[in-house]
């Protein structure tokens, strides 16, 4: 094999590695669900939102008003002073203070599901700012594996690879 084909074999096998564990793990413990009827625009919409609620949007989150647009991949965050409602096909769901809903599409129905406040609070913390949450000891080996197993494959792909000069080798 040779090296532009196994350089190029390390890199796929690295960037499995580095990708997103979300797209690897799907939870679906929802609050609702609804079939999804391939609608051509939004598949919701906000029916209400008091105090500090915010939802996501294409350039980040942005303050919550009854009617915005939900699709796949929406996130309505409550704050501790805030409530707001929401309208998804059959579903029909408030949101309380301290609590978040994430829309996802699960096979062929969309997953609605209210996170409670200690777990909202981590959610957009880790996920939004890139923080650790509290009482998080961050002492994951995950990076030590990773970069072990690619050094580790560096080193038999360089035992392993053929000067091309097909004589035998020299003592």
């Amino acid at each position: 094999m040779n090296l532009t084909v196994k350089v190029a074999l390390a890199g796929f096998v690295a960037s499995i590695g580095f990708g997103p564990v979300s797209s690897f793990a799907q939870d679906a413990s929802c609050t609702c669900t609804t079939p999804y009827q391939g609608a051509a625009n939004s598949i919701g919409s906000i029916g209400h939102a008091n105090g500090d609620v915010m939802v996501s949007q294409a350039a980040g989150y942005g303050p919550a008003k009854a009617g915005n647009a939900l699709d796949f991949g929406s996130r309505i965050v409550v704050g501790a002073k805030g409530a707001a409602s929401v309208n998804v096909g059959s579903c029909n769901l408030d949101v309380p203070a301290n609590s978040s809903l994430d829309i996802s599409r699960i096979e062929n129905n969309i997953c609605l599901k209210v996170v409670g406040s200690e777990q909202t609070a981590a959610a957009v913390s880790s996920e939004h700012t890139g923080q650790i949450p509290p009482g998080s000891t961050a002492n994951s080996r995950l990076p030590l594996f990773l970069f072990g197993g690619m050094a580790g494959t560096a080193g038999i792909l360089a035992a392993t690879q053929d000067d091309g000069d097909g004589g035998p080798v020299s003592p």
